[in-house]
């Protein structure tokens, strides 16, 4: 079993595990990275992807940032607005 890493978003602690597996369970596909490439050269190392069925075909999640916090400060605002419900 995945350990759960808490991360702020706001002023709020979120369980970044449990929300994957929230919007998992609703269909969706989620993929979050760090990429080493970008990481050595201090650019956006984190990707977060949110895809799959109950998105339209032309709506896709995303963003590169440079904290993981970024990423869900980008991404979980916009997968509310799309319905989805998850976890604070």
């Amino acid at each position: 079993m995945a350990r759960s890493k808490r991360f702020r978003e706001g002023r709020v602690q979120v369980d970044v595990v449990a929300i994957m597996e929230a919007l998992a369970e609703q269909g969706v596909t989620v993929l979050f990275k760090a990429d080493a490439e970008r990481m050595a050269v201090r650019g956006k190392p984190w990707t977060f992807v949110a895809s799959g069925a109950p998105l339209r075909e032309d709506v896709l999640v995303r963003t590169d940032a440079a904290s993981v916090e970024q990423c869900l400060a980008v991404c979980l605002p916009r997968l509310r607005e799309l319905g989805f419900s998850f976890p604070v």
